[in-house]
């Protein structure tokens, strides 16, 4: 392995506007020469926020090494741009760094993003390196690239719902006096012991670095904490007899905690993990160190430090596997740490659990459902308060996402730009209209009759229905073998582009690390003008679409009904 870490690239010293920023700007008045460009603005710094962002002075907005930006003379630059783009222009961003503006139409993306693509011989951590330490390329994660991270609560309830299948699954539809056990409170993870209480249940999570614990309490995603085992498993076994939600994050390495449980014989009845395995270098922390020994070592010597984060990773797994031979419940959660261990220590029986999606989420995938996002432009609540009624009063019908936006009210809080997620699929109107078709206009209709003070930005996470290939989580075991095709989201990026999306980008290794997933994301903004509607009318059409049709292509039953009764034309089955 390169000996380099992606700290020989310098990318300087925090930006002076980003100081002055310290999150996005807000309000009515704008910078840029229009909204599209504004809303870009505005998610790139919201990104950067510190209530947002894990380390925003390090442009790192969360998952070790994702970045808004590769420098901070290259998001000075793309600030530049974007205040000086036309309507009619679009921007191009390559791994972070603005490279052309050209000459389009106003209906064409205002910014292309391409993050962390290399050709396929090369495609993995060892090149991604050599070329992150010569400056050419940064690591965009998912949605810290596309500027489309809006904190914890843009997970919460991706997670809530994983959970909740699980549930129905196993538990008749709720976790009451279940305890759930997984490690990890960073970006993506910390929504995690919300979501078990969101369901009814006891969480022990486990979290090296004691800051994101704090940060978690201090955001109420999170109860208590501790550096005792045994304390956390006895408060756990009192709530859950008691049937009361409860959550406690554990100062402690995962896979210690999972061995002093085995050691103790405790067995939860539900066992995952979201550390941030897919980085062995920058996102895991090994066995045996401190966050600052841990830190230390990786500057001082990076191939120890990987050989130890693998070690422990083997541990971590094996600890799953054993708590699961004992009787719990065991999946995983997007981390790739199966495929790490097997991968790099021979671990032949990794997959003997499955990951979240096979297990729980599929069925959601095959009807277009995933998670829909938005974020409030003016910095005003109760611009989102208002899209709460109108999601609940369009449709009447879904009890569970009314429970969900009743308890996102009450226990979620904001952090930067007021934002919110629910999952929305394709299923049509009598209209033709998809679900998220439906919801994006009724938006921009409230920001026409200044019922919203400032226009929305809709986007999503890149873990959609139909924009990722994945093989080690969202298309892992798909049922014709189509696992690492990656048409799929090229398409998926193409054809919105073709359907006027503001922002399109695709990226290279997300949540499970360089060279084993390629997906990609849109952003729309609705400022209440009949272009507005135009894309978001198209935009939520294709994009769910794709869902549909990956799914019906591979023979999923679901996806295929969805297509017969939704109208998606799927050629080889219309014509057959």
């Amino acid at each position: 392995m390169n000996e380099g870490t992606e700290a020989d690239h310098d990318i300087g010293e925090p930006s002076a506007q980003w100081r002055e920023y310290q999150g996005a700007p807000t309000g009515t008045d704008i910078e840029c020469r229009g909204w599209r460009q504004e809303a870009a603005l505005r998610m790139l710094n919201n990104n950067l926020d510190p209530d947002v962002g894990e380390k925003p002075e390090e442009l790192v907005v969360y998952g070790g090494t994702g970045r808004a930006a590769r420098s901070w003379d290259a998001y000075d630059a793309i600030m530049a741009e974007l205040r000086e783009l036309d309507d009619d222009e679009t921007l191009l961003v390559q791994s972070g760094k603005p490279v052309g503006r050209f000459t389009t139409h106003e209906r064409a993306p205002r910014v292309l993003i391409a993050n962390s693509n290399i050709v396929g011989k090369w495609d993995d951590w060892e090149h991604f390196h050599e070329l992150e330490a010569k400056g050419l390329i940064m690591y965009g994660q998912m949605t810290a690239g596309s500027w489309a991270y809006i904190g914890t609560q843009g997970i919460i309830q991706g997670t809530y719902e994983t959970l909740a299948a699980l549930a129905d699954e196993h538990y008749d539809g709720d976790l009451t006096g279940k305890i759930v056990v997984t490690g990890g409170l960073g970006g993506m993870g910390g929504a995690q012991p919300l979501a078990v209480t969101m369901n009814h249940g006891v969480c022990i999570a486990a979290e090296v670095d004691e800051r994101r614990i704090d940060r978690r309490i201090e955001t109420g995603y999170c109860m208590e904490k501790t550096d005792d085992l045994d304390e956390a498993i006895e408060k756990a076994k009192e709530a859950a007899e008691a049937g009361e939600p409860y959550s406690i994050g554990v100062h402690i390495n995962a896979a210690d905690m999972l061995e002093g449980m085995l050691e103790r014989e405790f067995v939860p009845d539900v066992i995952t993990d979201q550390t941030s395995a897919h980085d062995e270098l920058e996102g895991y922390y090994p066995s045996g160190y401190t966050v600052a020994e841990a830190d230390e070592l990786r500057e001082e010597d990076a191939e120890k430090y990987v050989e130890e984060s693998l070690d422990t990773m083997a541990r971590h797994v094996q600890g799953i596997l054993d708590i699961q031979d004992a009787g719990a419940v065991a999946f995983e959660y997007g981390n790739n740490i199966r495929g790490q261990v097997k991968e790099h220590r021979n671990m032949q029986h990794a997959f003997d659990f499955p990951g979240f999606v096979p297990a729980y989420i599929r069925p959601l995938f095959c009807q277009g459902k995933g998670p829909f996002r938005w974020a409030a432009l003016s910095g005003n609540p109760d611009d989102i308060h208002r899209t709460d009624e109108a999601v609940v009063e369009l449709f009447p019908e879904k009890e569970q996402l009314h429970r969900w936006i009743d308890l996102a009210q009450e226990q979620v809080e904001f952090q930067g730009l007021p934002s919110r997620v629910c999952w929305l699929g394709y299923s049509t109107d009598d209209d033709g209209l998809t679900e998220r078709a439906r919801f994006a206009l009724r938006i921009n209709e409230l920001v026409a009759d200044g019922e919203i003070e400032a226009p929305i930005v809709v986007t999503r996470d890149h873990l959609d229905a139909g924009s990722v290939a994945s093989p080690n989580r969202e298309t892992e075991a798909m049922r014709d073998g189509s696992d690492a095709v990656a048409d799929w989201p090229i398409l998926n990026a193409l054809l919105n582009c073709a359907a006027g999306a503001d922002i399109v980008s695709v990226h290279d290794g997300g949540g499970v690390g360089i060279g084993n997933a390629l997906h990609a994301n849109n952003h729309v903004v609705l400022d209440g003008t009949d272009l507005a509607a135009e894309k978001a009318r198209r935009v939520f059409t294709t994009d769910p679409g794709m869902g549909v049709i990956r799914h019906a292509d591979a023979g999923y039953d679901e996806a295929l009904e969805q297509a017969e009764k939704s109208n998606v034309a799927v050629p080889m089955r219309d014509r057959t």
